[in-house]
C-alpha cells in the first residue's frame, strides 16, 4: 500500500506540467531579451510567466494530477523564472552602475528566493494557512516587470540608473524571506456587499488595467507589496489596543 501511494505520488502528468515548463520558457526568454537590451520585452515574458505558474497548479488540481514530481518541477522552473530572470532583468536595466552594489543587489535576490522557495517547499505540507508567509517570488519578480514597464511609460526606455530602484530589489530581497503574511488569492474573499456590486467593481478595475496597464499593473503590484507589512502593523496595533484594555488599571493609594 505505501509502494503504491509512493509511485502515485511521483507520477508524471504531462497536462500541468506543459504550463509549468511554459513558464520556464517565458522565464528563459526573458534573460535573452534582457541581454539585448530588450527590457520591455523581457519585463512581459516575466509577467507571462507568472501567469502560467498561477495556472498550472490551478490545472493540476481541477484534473486531479497533483504529484510529488510536479512540485519538484515547479520550484526548480520557478527559480529560474522568478529569481534569475528578474535579477539579471534588474542588474541590466538599472543595477549595473552601481558597481558590485548593484550585482551584489542582483545575487542577494536570487540566494532570497532560493531560500523563500526552499521554506515554501519544506513548510507547505505542515502549514494549513491559506496565505503566504513572506512575499512570493512570482509577485516579487512581477514587481521588478511592472517598474521597468512604468519606466517605459515614462518615456525612458534604456537603461536607468535611479537609488530607488536599487532599494527596491534590496526591499524584495527581505520581503521575500520575512515573515509577513500576504494573500494568497487560493480563494475569493468573502465581501460585505452584494455580489452586483462586487463584480461591477472587478469590471471597473478590470476597465482601468486595460485602459492604462504600465500604470495600473504597477500601482496594483505596489500596493499587494505593501499589503503585508500593513496587515502586521495593523495586527500589532490591535493586539496592543486589546492588552490595554484587559489590563487592569492600577488603584490609587
Amino acid at each position: 500500500m505505501t509502494d503504491n501511494a509512493t509511485n502515485l505520488d511521483n507520477r508524471f502528468y504531462p497536462l500541468p506540467c506543459m504550463f509549468t515548463l511554459a513558464s520556464l520558457f517565458c522565464g528563459f526568454y526573458s534573460i535573452v531579451t534582457a541581454f539585448n537590451s530588450e527590457f520591455k520585452t523581457a519585463a512581459i515574458a516575466i509577467l507571462v510567466a507568472a501567469i502560467f505558474d498561477a495556472v498550472d497548479g490551478r490545472v493540476a488540481r481541477m484534473t486531479n494530477s497533483t504529484s510529488k514530481f510536479g512540485a519538484e518541477l515547479d520550484s526548480l522552473c520557478d527559480m529560474v523564472s522568478f529569481g534569475v530572470s528578474p535579477a539579471v532583468l534588474a542588474y541590466l536595466w538599472a543595477l549595473h552602475p552601481y558597481g558590485r552594489y548593484g550585482w551584489l543587489a542582483a545575487f542577494l535576490y536570487v540566494a532570497m528566493t532560493s531560500l523563500r522557495l526552499a521554506r515554501f517547499n519544506s513548510c507547505v505540507s505542515s502549514s494549513n494557512s491559506k496565505n503566504f508567509t513572506g512575499l512570493p517570488c512570482p509577485a516579487a519578480a512581477a514587481m521588478i516587470s511592472a517598474a521597468v514597464l512604468f519606466s517605459h511609460f515614462l518615456g525612458i526606455t534604456g537603461e536607468v540608473k535611479h537609488i530607488s530602484l536599487l532599494m527596491l530589489v534590496y526591499i524584495l530581497s527581505y520581503l521575500m524571506v520575512s515573515t509577513h503574511t500576504y494573500y494568497s488569492f487560493k480563494e475569493l474573499p468573502k465581501f460585505k456587499m452584494k455580489r452586483f456590486q462586487v463584480l461591477v467593481g472587478f469590471l471597473l478595475l478590470f476597465i482601468l488595467v486595460a485602459a492604462e496597464p504600465q500604470i495600473m499593473l504597477f500601482t496594483l503590484f505596489l500596493i499587494y507589496l505593501a499589503s503585508g507589512p500593513a496587515y502586521g502593523l495593523i495586527l500589532r496595533l490591535r493586539s496592543k489596543k486589546k492588552q490595554s484594555i484587559d489590563t487592569p488599571k492600577k488603584q490609587k493609594p
